[in-house]
């Protein structure tokens, strides 16, 4: 692997772990595009690229979400019961999203990745936020109900699940946004088992793979991402709760859209280069 390939998946790990203590998410909407870039420079095809992108990405959002829930649970903002009921059966429908993965084109996965990250920024920033007399459900029915359709969408589209679980949180399940990013990151220790183990076992035996790979997941690239994301998630625990929520949230969001388009495509469409 080329140095500058090396620079950037370091500096790419130490965005994802600021990002995940920050945001309580995984960092696949920085880690995965860059991953697909750096996989595609180097010749593997975009279907190869982005299956081993969403793989690795689980694996190195495995520690990073362990590093970060700790760092929360110590702020006294993750809501075990909640995070371990999502993180639980969402693990279960994780698994079932990666082995459809397997089977569909890579360009469709890429544009449904970026759709799904766009749909999550759009709804967090037109939702009106809860009432502050409004608390999470106590029975555990809601956090099934929706630890099915997430769980399943983590490993389609190879995340750990805060990206699409900070929105759901504080707009439907009415978690104030702290307690949204830390439980988010519990959750996300879960659904990151279930899709690793998966993106293994569908990707054995499959040709044209990066060396180094266990099935869709890249031991060399995981080690650099996850190298740095892990320590930095600490650094981003400690800025989450010294900024406001409402900082917090278009933090959130500017990130989100930046990169569901790049992935989608349109900055290319319009000839922007950035």
């Amino acid at each position: 692997m080329e140095p500058i390939y090396i620079y950037a998946l370091l500096l790419t790990g130490i965005g994802v772990g600021f990002a995940s203590g920050l945001l309580g998410v995984g960092g696949c909407f920085i880690m995965i595009p860059v991953q697909y870039w750096v996989l595609t420079a180097m010749g593997y095809s975009p279907s190869i690229a982005i299956r081993t992108a969403f793989g690795t990405n689980l694996l190195v959002v495995l520690p990073t979400a362990l590093s970060g829930a700790l760092g929360h649970h110590g702020k006294g903002a993750v809501l075990w019961r909640a995070g371990v009921t999502l993180g639980v059966v969402g693990a279960i429908t994780s698994s079932l999203g990666a082995l459809a993965a397997a089977h569909l084109p890579g360009g469709i996965l890429k544009t449904v990745f970026g759709l799904a990250i766009l749909g999550g920024a759009i709804r967090m920033l037109t939702a009106k936020p809860p009432r502050v007399e409004e608390e999470p459900p106590k029975g555990l029915l809601p956090y099934i109900a929706w630890g099915i359709p997430l769980g399943f969408a983590c490993g389609l589209i190879g995340i750990g699940g805060g990206v699409l679980m900070v929105p759901v949180m504080t707009v439907a399940l009415k978690f104030k946004m702290h307690s949204a990013v830390g439980t988010s990151t519990a959750m996300m220790i879960f659904t990151s088992i279930g899709g690793v183990i998966s993106y293994m076992l569908n990707g054995l035996n499959v040709q044209g793979l990066p060396p180094y790979s266990i099935g869709y997941v890249n031991l060399l690239q995981w080690i650099l991402l996850a190298g740095t994301s892990i320590p930095m998630a600490q650094v981003g625990v400690r800025a989450a709760h010294r900024l406001p929520a409402r900082k917090l949230r278009y933090i959130f969001i500017a990130v989100m859209i930046y990169m569901a388009l790049k992935m989608i495509g349109v900055f290319t469409w319009l000839h922007l280069p950035i």
